[in-house]
């Protein structure tokens, strides 16, 4: 039988509920994500370390837990929100109940809470530190706790997700490629995205030098999405700003945009709740398509919407853009051969719109 669980919002805003998962007491950034489904790739993605996620979606846990979705090693996430769990698997690709694999993972959780209420709650006040426990009852007691957690902005958590060591994903069928991979906090589906196209990707750790990235021999870069705050990615930026010199073609996702930005002189900012989920709608400018997109966000490049800007590596673009914010989901140099975007094109979980940002960057390898 599950025993009672209590969340408390730095605000002091405070649920019941029960526990779902494992017993204890955790805490970090409270985020919603609005994915009705594909909750083990979000749980597994990296981006999300140091935060407990909360479901818009009222049911989760319906298809289990699998061997083949996990998108990294581990289960990323520091805490679980979830309005009414699944009371039993269904699914032929299920392996273990998704209650069973949080707990067998150490993620405190917390269900039965109104959800719809603690999202409208984030929407109004904005991402905010968050504790969950099932030991602490005392609400006073465990709100002084939460205080007392490090907050999001300025935590550099690259070093605690990105790989010891490097490994190559290999290209299907003959290879086109190489693309040296910097490991921010890198999900598994990109190389294979990468390596559908005929490109062998070195997944590099994100301490890489420049020369440890050439020795690979590749013909170009792919910055990876990844957690914390891109103010402190600056061994990222210094390096990301050597490659641009080089004339290197350069593609980056997620964090890996906020990395190409700032190397472009540019800043960046916390949002107030942040991107998450798989129906985010973006506007390609280059064509005026608009895409539903997998976002994972909480920082935003800081630039011009309209017109282009100067940079210390020439002129560059807004090439994307969120139709529900005006936020900038995409950057284009137009004087080297790099791009990159706010989002998860890999699109795991999420739709197959933006599988064309991965024919792009093979077309600039090309030299196109």
């Amino acid at each position: 039988m599950s025993r009672p669980a209590l969340l408390v919002l730095e605000d002091g805003r405070t649920f019941r509920g029960e526990s779902y998962g494992a017993e204890g007491e955790t805490f970090g950034e409270a985020v919603f994500s609005t994915a009705m489904t594909g909750y083990q790739e979000t749980l597994t993605d990296p981006s999300y370390h140091r935060q407990v996620v909360v479901m818009t979606a009222p049911h989760v846990g319906n298809t289990g837990v699998n061997d083949e979705d996990a998108e990294s090693r581990r289960i990323w996430v520091s805490g679980f929100v979830v309005r009414d769990p699944a009371r039993r698997t269904s699914s032929w690709r299920s392996r273990r109940a998704l209650v069973d694999e949080l707990a067998a993972q150490n993620v405190v959780g917390i269900s039965g809470i109104d959800t719809r209420s603690l999202t409208r709650h984030l929407r109004e006040r904005g991402a905010m530190r968050v504790g969950v426990t099932t030991l602490d009852t005392d609400e006073a007691s465990f709100l002084t706790r939460v205080q007392a957690a490090p907050a999001m902005s300025g935590a550099d958590l690259t070093a605690e997700v990105t790989t010891t060591e490097a490994y190559v994903v290999p290209a299907a069928g003959e290879r086109r490629f190489t693309v040296a991979a910097i490991d921010l906090g890198i999900k598994a589906m990109t190389p294979v995205r990468l390596a559908e196209r005929g490109i062998e990707v070195h997944v590099l750790p994100s301490t890489s030098t420049v020369e440890q990235v050439l020795a690979t021999g590749a013909d170009g870069v792919f910055l990876s999405n990844g957690p914390g705050d891109p103010a402190t990615a600056d061994r990222a930026v210094a390096l990301t700003a050597d490659l641009l010199g080089r004339n290197v073609p350069l593609f980056g996702i997620c964090f890996g945009n906020q990395v190409l930005g700032r190397a472009l002189g540019l800043g960046t900012y916390k949002l107030r709740y942040g991107h998450r989920g798989i129906n985010q709608p973006v506007q390609d400018r280059t064509t005026g398509k608009v895409e539903v997109t997998a976002h994972n966000h909480g920082f935003a490049v800081d630039a011009p919407l309209s017109g282009s800007f100067g940079t210390p590596f020439g002129m560059a673009e807004v090439s994307h853009v969120c139709l529900n914010d005006g936020v900038v989901e995409g950057l284009r140099c137009l004087d080297v051969p790099a791009f990159s975007v706010q989002y998860h094109p890999e699109a795991a979980a999420g739709p197959h719109d933006a599988a064309y940002l991965f024919d792009r960057f093979t077309d600039l390898l090309e030299g196109r």
